[in-house]
């Protein structure tokens, strides 16, 4: 596992005083590496079959049972359009806590869990300009030992569009 010394600081633009520090889990989709705050994860859990469910959004395999509790799974392969990749070995669920609008637990599907890192200012780089839903998803980009990890902000990526609790259109 690989650790580093200092903590993340990355003020959103739009909430003065907001921070983002924190240790980040990564894990790998297709060639790249994501990053979600470690406190946002319940678990981690070996790939297990799914109920699927009828009229649900392309990134929503079904439903898992997890001690009694009914939760969500996320192909984030699909939802972020990458291509179909096959379960193995390394494939788990991550079960995360997403809050606003309200909380829920979730589970995403990922091919394989990297590590934990706790990322200092000198990491964090700013996402790019490439479009208002992508800005909202991202907390940044941090470059660890030549790799860049793709900071996503959980609650802002799983309520929006298609997996929002709230039917669009509601207030």
């Amino acid at each position: 596992m690989s650790v580093g010394t200092e903590r993340l600081s990355a003020p959103d633009p739009g909430a003065e005083g907001t921070d983002q520090t924190g240790q980040y889990l990564t894990f790998r989709l297709a060639d790249e590496i994501y990053g979600v705050d470690i406190l946002k994860v319940q678990e981690i859990r070996s790939w297990d079959c799914v109920t699927p469910l009828p009229n649900t959004c392309k990134a929503v395999l079904g439903v898992l049972n997890l001690r009694g509790t009914i939760i969500p799974i996320v192909d984030l392969r699909r939802h972020f359009d990458l291509p179909e990749g096959e379960t193995g070995p390394t494939t788990v669920i991550v079960v995360v806590k997403v809050r606003q609008p309200r909380e829920r637990v979730m589970g995403l599907l990922v091919d394989a869990v990297s590590d934990v890192h706790t990322l200092g200012e000198e990491h964090l780089r700013s996402a790019p300009a490439v479009g208002h839903l992508a800005e909202q998803n991202l907390v940044g980009l941090a470059e660890v030992d030549g790799t860049m990890i793709t900071l996503l902000d959980i609650d802002a990526l799983l309520n929006s569009g298609d997996l929002s609790p709230e039917p669009v259109g509601t207030a």
